[in-house]
């Protein structure tokens, strides 16, 4: 039987436990600026992430690893102005919360208070036990990330499908229903098996959120670039594409910088 979608004027950590249980998916995105994230809340958006994927997007770097606790607070701080119904969780970056605890909190204190969003996420499982929950003690939401940690990518040394041995799917299980029992409210699990992402989903109350985790999962979430096809150089087998941003932009700016040359911008209507 179906469960009539519930209207949700303001998103919570609350609200998404609640949809998990309704059986409503939850649709999560990226953003980094206030134009984009105005947008992606208007269109429905229910989480908005400010994700630490800011480092190769916006910045340009190959990996995650050089982005810093005070750009991610821009990022945020920009996001955050814009949205008016979506929850923003924001991506802890990496060195802000790996070495003890109380750096893992001041990182977080310092997101909530200067930029003013909703909750942190973190990478890693039963090994940031003692930052999570110190951060949780303070009040602060927290979103777990389990499978493909980009952060430690060096560490795996590949971008491959993460957990597709038994030892590495049974420590991923275990860690999720860690991060619930701490008091986590969500999960992102990466690019892992389809089955075993339907399998950690089915063994906690909390929502999972997947991206290139199959559909068995409680929502689903995606860089705002990649879907909107502005990056033609990524494409991995879990992304749709929705657009082709990159081809669009690429013509109209072409056809500005022509008719630039060619004395035709800006015709007489365009002046004053």
């Amino acid at each position: 039987m179906s469960v009539a979608k519930k209207d949700y004027k303001r998103i919570t950590t609350k609200s998404l436990i609640e949809m998990k249980s309704n059986g409503e998916k939850i649709s999560m995105l990226t953003a980094y600026d206030y134009t984009m994230a105005k947008i992606v809340d208007t269109a429905g958006v229910d989480v908005i992430l400010v994700g630490d994927s800011a480092s190769n997007v916006m910045a340009g770097h190959e990996t995650t690893l050089p982005i810093t606790l005070d750009q991610m607070i821009y990022h945020a701080s920009s996001v955050v102005r814009a949205v008016e119904r979506g929850l923003v969780v924001v991506d802890l970056p990496f060195g802000s919360y790996q070495s003890d605890s109380k750096e893992a909190l001041r990182s977080s204190i310092r997101i909530m208070k200067e930029s003013g969003a909703h909750a942190v996420k973190l990478e890693g499982g039963k090994e940031i036990k003692e930052s999570i929950k110190k951060i949780l003690n303070a009040g602060i939401p927290v979103m777990g990330h389990l499978g493909l940690t980009p952060q430690s990518i060096y560490k795996f040394g590949t971008y491959t499908v993460r957990a597709k041995e038994e030892e590495e799917a049974e420590k991923l299980i275990e860690d999720a229903q860690m991060l619930e029992k701490v008091g986590c409210f969500a999960v992102v699990l990466e690019k892992i098996p389809a089955a075993l992402a339907k399998k950690v989903a089915e063994s906690i109350s909390i929502p999972v959120i997947g991206i290139g985790a199959g559909g068995g999962v409680d929502g689903q979430v995606l860089v705002i670039h990649d879907m909107l096809g502005m990056n033609n150089e990524f494409s991995p087998r879990f992304l749709r594409r929705y657009l082709n941003l990159y081809e669009e932009m690429t013509k109209a700016i072409g056809q500005y910088a022509a008719d630039v040359k060619a004395s035709d911008f800006p015709n007489e209507k365009e002046q004053y």
